[in-house]
């Protein structure tokens, strides 16, 4: 009697489980070779010794990998990485504290909250590459008589000292073209601070304001401390945006020097049939981000069985 009832346990739970299996069986088939059946294949490739067209002489192990930071032409990939660094820190900045400042706004129960909510929301609407043709026009890089663009508006109010060269200075040039990207996502990690203060209890409010809290005791001690999530994942998700950049950056820029990003130079290295060496700074590219992607999963993961 014990082995039958466990074997119709067993039909039971196959009959559970295996309908459910099936449904979703077209989205693990596609999941397992459009996504990690290319990152294999992206993995081997970056393995061989396939710099032209031609098929791939063998492999070479970590070869490809260890050039690009030993013999790689005027240290292109670690100027590439310099530059990503800076974009990613002014972008999580900026977009950190633009959103929050504007989730402060709305959070008072500003009036027309909903009309300033879609104007803040709005850039993101809007294409990476449009955005960035827009934003080549405004950063335009002459100054004084011939300036256009920013430049153009502090040169007719007497601001000449404001006007930059923009993404074309050698020394603040990338820090310049984080400029587009957090005007576009800024609103995107506002609607994140936003639902944040809209998920603590009010309770919370009202028992720090029977206690004589001030408004500045009531956001310092009460409201921002329970904002650690939200904050955590903002940063989590600009940073994994600003790591793929490429497409704003070619629309402003264009494939130049001072503001070459690993995912631009992929691109280029592609264009000239390098594959194996284009398959390297992918695959470091993905694990860059998998390092910073990767704990902030688990870290979720644990806090959700915790709950």
């Amino acid at each position: 009697m014990p082995f039958l009832t466990e074997e119709v346990a067993l039909r039971h739970r196959r009959r559970t489980w295996i309908p459910g299996l099936l449904l979703i069986s077209p989205s693990l088939i596609l999941l397992a070779v459009f996504v990690y059946g290319l990152i294999g294949w992206t993995v081997n490739l970056s393995l061989q010794d396939r710099h032209n067209a031609r098929p791939a002489k063998g492999y070479v192990g970590l070869d490809n990998y260890t050039k690009l930071f030993t013999s790689d032409i005027n240290d292109r990939f670690t100027h590439s990485l310099k530059n990503l660094v800076v974009f990613t820190l002014v972008f999580m900045a900026g977009t950190i504290v633009l959103g929050l400042i504007w989730a402060l706004l709305l959070e008072r129960r500003a009036k027309a909250e909903g009309f300033w909510r879609t104007v803040y929301l709005f850039p993101m609407a809007v294409s990476f590459v449009a955005s960035g043709v827009v934003w080549r026009w405004l950063m335009n890089t002459g100054q004084g008589d011939s300036a256009g663009g920013i430049n153009a508006i502090f040169h007719g109010l007497g601001l000449g000292f404001l006007e930059s060269p923009w993404w074309t200075d050698p020394d603040w040039g990338m820090a310049a073209m984080a400029v587009p990207a957090i005007w576009q996502l800024s609103g995107y990690v506002m609607a994140l601070f936003l639902a944040g203060f809209r998920g603590i209890p009010e309770e919370l409010r009202e028992a720090a304001v029977v206690d004589g809290a001030t408004t500045f005791q009531l956001y310092r001690q009460v409201l921002f401390p329970q904002l650690t999530p939200t904050i955590l994942s903002a940063l989590i998700i600009t940073g994994h945006m600003s790591m793929k950049m490429f497409d704003l950056i070619m629309s402003v820029s264009g494939a130049q020097w001072l503001t070459e990003v690993p995912a631009v130079y992929v691109w280029q290295t592609l264009l000239t049939r390098d594959y194996a060496k284009a398959a390297a700074i992918s695959v470091f590219l993905l694990l860059i981000v998998a390092v910073v992607v990767v704990p902030y999963l688990i870290h979720v993961n644990r806090s959700e069985k915790r709950s």
